[in-house]
């Protein structure tokens, strides 16, 4: 699964990365929690290629009362084409979601010992993601989730899931407004090469969704 991650590419860089129009402002984070607005990377049909905000945790756009109903931040790639709460997003509502990548926990010694995965590279990571519009009384708010899978090698002895994360080659066809046909769709959410990523311990305090500083990233030991 995916619960925490971070964002801290420069601007300039995000827009090279993912052929954006550049975003006008992108402070880092290090600590991005659910429930709150993110940057996600849509394609409108007829548009460019932007960077905007949703806030993450899934409310599709037939829910009557949010309170009524969980909105989940991560979706199950195996089965999100079947199931109410995102096969329509699947089919007409994707997004990039980008990450300089993500943490993840293991009981060690009785504690819940976190662990940073990021691109062996530095690059940033694109995550496939679900987008949904909502609308009610205070007006329309943008929400997303985003896709698991099994989880690699390197993330197996860590957790049993991981975010389905992309190839370059790949970002067209999955934001592309045309297809929706779930059958492509689904040839690309496998689990990423191990070997494209790295991981280390961090500090507990990435538990705390407070704290949002480069530190969060340091290697224990």
């Amino acid at each position: 699964m995916c619960g925490r991650y971070a964002l801290y590419p420069d601007a300039t860089v995000l827009a090279g990365e993912f052929n954006l129009l550049l975003p006008q402002s992108l402070r880092p984070r290090y600590n991005l929690p659910p429930g709150a607005f993110h940057p996600v990377i849509r394609q409108p049909a007829g548009a460019a290629r932007h960077l905007d905000v949703a806030r993450w945790g899934l409310l599709p756009s037939w829910v009557k009362d949010p309170r009524a109903l969980a909105q989940p931040i991560n979706a199950k790639s195996e089965t999100a084409a079947d199931k109410p709460m995102f096969r329509h997003a699947l089919r007409r509502a994707r997004v990039l979601v980008p990450a300089s990548g993500w943490y993840e926990w293991r009981t060690e010694q009785g504690l819940k010992q976190p662990y940073f995965f990021a691109r062996a590279d530095g690059q940033t990571l694109a995550f496939a993601g679900l987008l949904e519009r909502w609308s009610g009384p205070d007006g329309e708010v943008q929400t997303y989730a985003i896709l698991t899978t099994s989880a690699n090698a390197l993330a197996a002895p860590i957790h049993a899931r991981m975010p389905v994360i992309l190839a370059p080659a790949d970002y067209a066809q999955w934001l592309d407004p045309a297809l929706t046909q779930t059958a492509p769709l689904q040839a690309l959410l496998v689990p990423a090469p191990a070997g494209l990523l790295t991981c280390w311990p961090v500090s507990r305090r990435v538990n705390r969704p407070v704290e949002d500083d480069p530190s969060l990233l340091e290697r224990l030991g």
